[in-house]
C-alpha cells in the first residue's frame, strides 16, 4: 500500500467503466463521470506479472486481516484465558508446557478440521440464502410497500394536516405553559 502513496506529483488514473457505444452521447462538452479512480502504477521491481488493478482492487479478498470489523473478538481465546493455576497450588513445569502446547495445537488443527469439513456447505447455503432473500426483497417486498404508500398517500396528507393543526398547537402550548416551572432541590 505504501508504493501507491509515493510522490505527490504522480498522476491519477482515471478508468471509464460506462458503456462508450454511442460517442455522440458525449458531445455536450461535459466529461463522463468516472466511476473508479485508482493512482497511477509507480514503475519498480516488484513483481511485473502482477496487475496494478488486481493490487488495489476492493474485491481482493484481505488475506492479512479476516476479521477487518471485529467480529469475532470474542473469539480471542488464548491458553490462560481457558487455565490458570493459582499460586498456592502448581502442577510441574513440563505438565505445564506440554499442556499449553497440546491445548494449542489440538485448538488449531481441530478448528481447520472442522473449517475443511464446514466452511463450503455453510459459504453455499449462506449465499443461497441471501441471494433469496435479496430477490425476495427486491422483487416483492419493496414494490409492496410502493404500492401501499402510493395508495395511502391521502392518509400521509390527512395525517400531516392533523399534526399540524391539532397535535402542534397543543403540544406547544402546553410547552410552555410547563417551560415556567423550575424545580429547586434543597438539602434540610
Amino acid at each position: 500500500m505504501d508504493t501507491m502513496m509515493k510522490g505527490e506529483d504522480s498522476e491519477e488514473v482515471e478508468i471509464d467503466l460506462e458503456d462508450s457505444s454511442d460517442p455522440e452521447e458525449y458531445d455536450n462538452g461535459t466529461e463522463p463521470e468516472m466511476l473508479w479512480r485508482a493512482p497511477p502504477a509507480l514503475e519498480s521491481e516488484e513483481n511485473i506479472h502482477t496487475s496494478t488493478l488486481v493490487e488495489i482492487s476492493d474485491t481482493k479478498p484481505l488475506i492479512n486481516v479476516r476479521d477487518p470489523r471485529g467480529i469475532n473478538d470474542c473469539l480471542k481465546v488464548t491458553f490462560e484465558d481457558v487455565i490458570a493455576e493459582p499460586v498456592s497450588v502448581r502442577s510441574g513445569d513440563r505438565v505445564w508446557i506440554w499442556s499449553h502446547a497440546l491445548f494449542e495445537v489440538s485448538r488449531v488443527w481441530i478448528y481447520r478440521i472442522v473449517t475443511v469439513l464446514l466452511a463450503i456447505p455453510v459459504s453455499v447455503i449462506s449465499g443461497l440464502l441471501f441471494a433469496i432473500l435479496s430477490c425476495f426483497h427486491i422483487w416483492m417486498v419493496g414494490p409492496c410497500v410502493q404500492c401501499v404508500s402510493i395508495g395511502t398517500r391521502w392518509l400521509q396528507s390527512l395525517w400531516n394536516v392533523v399534526l399540524s393543526i391539532i397535535v402542534r398547537p397543543l403540544l406547544l402550548s402546553a410547552g410552555k405553559c410547563c417551560g415556567g416551572f423550575s424545580v429547586h432541590l434543597a438539602k434540610e
